[in-house]
C-alpha cells in the first residue's frame, strides 16, 4: 500500500524546511537539523512500512523518537531541538 498523497505532501513541504536550514542557518540550527533529519527519515519510514503513513500520525512519531534519544544530548542541543521541532510545526496540514 503506499503513502497517502496528502502525507507525500506534507512530507515535502517539511523536507523543504530541512533544505532551508541546510542553505542559510546557524552552527546550531545547522545540528538541529541534521539531528532531527534523522529521526524524520526513519520515522516517515516506519509509518510507511506500518501502513500508517497519515499527516496526524508524523509530528507525534517525530516528537515520541526525539524524545526516546533525549539523553543523547546535552541541555544546549535539546533546546535547539526544540527550537527546530517547532519551525517544523508550524508548517501547514
Amino acid at each position: 500500500m503506499s503513502a497517502d498523497p496528502s502525507f507525500q505532501h506534507y512530507v515535502a513541504q517539511l523536507e523543504a524546511v530541512f533544505d532551508q536550514a541546510v542553505q542559510s542557518t546557524s552552527d546550531d540550527e545547522l545540528f538541529a537539523s541534521g539531528y532531527l533529519r534523522g529521526h524524520f527519515d526513519l520515522v516517515v519510514a516506519q509509518l510507511e512500512l506500518a501502513n500508517d503513513a497519515q499527516v496526524e500520525a508524523l509530528m507525534p512519531a517525530l516528537e515520541a523518537a526525539v524524545t526516546a534519544a533525549k539523553h543523547e544530548l546535552s541541555p544546549a542541543d535539546q533546546a535547539h531541538i526544540a527550537a527546530f521541532m517547532e519551525k517544523l510545526a508550524a508548517v501547514a496540514v
